[in-house]
């Protein structure tokens, strides 16, 4: 956590952020973001202390104070930044890489819970510039519901999100990739190995010639900015799952 406030490395670029740098609301924050940190961590919770106690009379001024800054203050921002840190550590070692293995970036529901959703951290840094971490119906992203009810009032807007075409791509390209992986581990295995070996490299090999047909078909799709129905893509995706569903049985038949 020392990088928020020592700054062993050359600044990050900006060439990525023109629009923010526009905003200057946002250039302001990113230019006092220590001191507004500060403020709001420490300062603030110990000022809503200090009054509170006055007000009420349950409270000398001094103990209002300092349990506003211990409990309020130190213990949340404690608890805080324990949890945001776990994304850039525990979501880098723990979870599942459903959308791409070339980073070691992970998603994990259980992160989620304690981050807002952040823990959906491999779609995150698949696909960098969507609002959303947990695209699926059932993943628990409070932050994404708070930025699209935010936008329903004009409180945010532009919100950008990946076509369902290219998640389900990065998604299938996966899969194929795992079973590629597995079809070279069997052919190692084949010429020294029955008929069932045989039998479960065909079915993987079958499965890889589907699943490059699915990427292609994904791929011309984003390409020509072409959505599919709902119903197109909920074959497709079923047909991946069931690809890597029935890899999994056939190697636990094949090896056991």
């Amino acid at each position: 956590m020392g990088w928020l406030m020592f700054k062993l490395k050359p600044a990050s670029p900006m060439d990525n952020v023109q629009d923010l740098k526009k905003d200057a609301l946002v250039m302001w924050q990113d230019k006092w973001v220590h001191g507004i940190a500060f403020f709001m961590s420490f300062i603030l919770p110990t000022i809503i202390g200090y009054v509170y106690a006055i007000t009420s009379g349950n409270l000398s001024p001094a103990a209002g104070a300092l349990g506003g800054l211990l409990i309020p203050g130190v213990a949340r921002v404690v608890m805080v930044q324990h949890a945001t840190f776990c994304i850039n550590s525990l979501c880098h070692m723990i979870g599942e890489r459903p959308y791409s293995t070339s980073h070691s970036a992970r998603d994990s529901w259980i992160a989620a819970i304690f981050t807002m959703g952040e823990g959906y951290h491999n779609y995150h840094h698949e696909f960098q510039w969507d609002y959303r971490n947990g695209v699926k119906s059932w993943q628990l992203d409070p932050s994404k519901w708070i930025i699209w009810l935010l936008s329903k009032f004009g409180l945010a807007g532009n919100l950008k999100r990946v076509p369902n075409e290219r998640i389900l791509l990065a998604e299938t390209r996966e899969t194929r990739r795992q079973l590629n992986d597995q079809i070279s581990n069997l052919q190692q295995l084949a010429n020294s190995s029955g008929e069932l070996i045989e039998q479960t490299l065909k079915s993987l090999e079958n499965w890889n010639v589907r699943l490059t047909e699915i990427c292609d078909e994904l791929q011309k799709a984003a390409h020509d900015k072409i959505q599919l129905s709902k119903s197109k893509l909920t074959e497709l995706r079923n047909e991946s799952e069931k690809a890597l569903s029935e890899m999994e049985s056939n190697l636990k038949l094949a090896l056991a």
